[in-house]
């Protein structure tokens, strides 16, 4: 049975939980987070009255640290690009701070070193919000059209974001593979080659080839043997033979 506290008797109330401590791995996880945290200068933004805003107490050095993180030194390049990202993260003609925001991290974490990789990555930021969005649908369905629609648009949405990932991939890298050894062992008297080995084709396959040649020829050249199938015999008359008496016997 429970017992009512009484606010006027203080030695009924119960005393504060103790402050949680963190253990060692959980201590070592919060100081990455936090130094991550600190590593990103760039600052947020505010939507008021439906005007983009920098979240920063001096706007020309928040827009210098935006800017810096968008890989552009461009002011219409940075305020069109905003713009862009509000309108597809909007609600009808209502912009959304936190999805704006939320692009707008995509982007940051692409970290973009020109405006081509900044747009390349605005609009995988978009094509994640649309894909979820149809993913969102997919689970909501009621009839077989709609399952199917919503099925066919997240199919296409998920293939254009991997292609897109792709596509920055090889324009980061020049569409060039680069391969990094970072270990390589020889044995005593091996030599070890840094650089592209191209392996020449084996010159003994004609020399087999040619060996093989002569034997298929010489088996053409023999005379080939004819089967005669040996003529029907007819069969013999059986001969009987006289007794002394006269009388045949068989």
């Amino acid at each position: 049975m429970k017992t009512k506290r009484s606010k006027s008797n203080p030695s009924t109330v119960r005393p504060p939980a103790p402050k949680y401590q963190p253990n060692a791995r959980e201590q070592i996880a919060l100081r990455k987070h936090i130094a991550r945290r600190n590593a990103d200068t760039a600052p947020r933004l505010k939507v008021l009255d439906d005007e983009i805003r920098v979240d920063h107490p001096d706007r020309a050095v928040g827009n210098s640290l935006l800017m810096e993180a968008l890989g552009t030194g461009d002011f219409t390049f940075y305020a069109g690009l905003l713009l862009q990202l509000a309108n597809a993260g909007a609600t009808g003609y209502q912009i959304q701070e936190q999805d704006l925001n939320f692009m707008l991290s995509v982007v940051k974490g692409a970290k973009p070193r020109d405006q081509f990789e900044t747009m390349l990555a605005a609009q995988m930021a978009a094509i994640h919000i649309a894909t979820m969005t149809f993913a969102r649908r997919l689970r909501h369905v009621e009839n077989i059209p709609q399952q199917d629609s919503a099925e066919r648009a997240l199919n296409k949405l998920a293939r254009t974001y991997a292609a897109q990932l792709e596509a920055l991939k090889r324009y980061r890298t020049g569409g060039e593979q680069k391969v990094t050894v970072q270990h390589v062992s020889v044995s005593d008297g091996g030599q070890a080659i840094v650089g592209n080995v191209t392996r020449a084709p084996a010159e003994t396959a004609p020399e087999k080839t040619a060996e093989a040649r002569p034997a298929i020829i010489e088996s053409q050249q023999q005379t080939p043997i004819t089967m005669t199938s040996e003529p029907a015999r007819e069969p013999a008359p059986i001969q009987r033979g006289r007794k002394g008496d006269g009388r045949s016997s068989a």
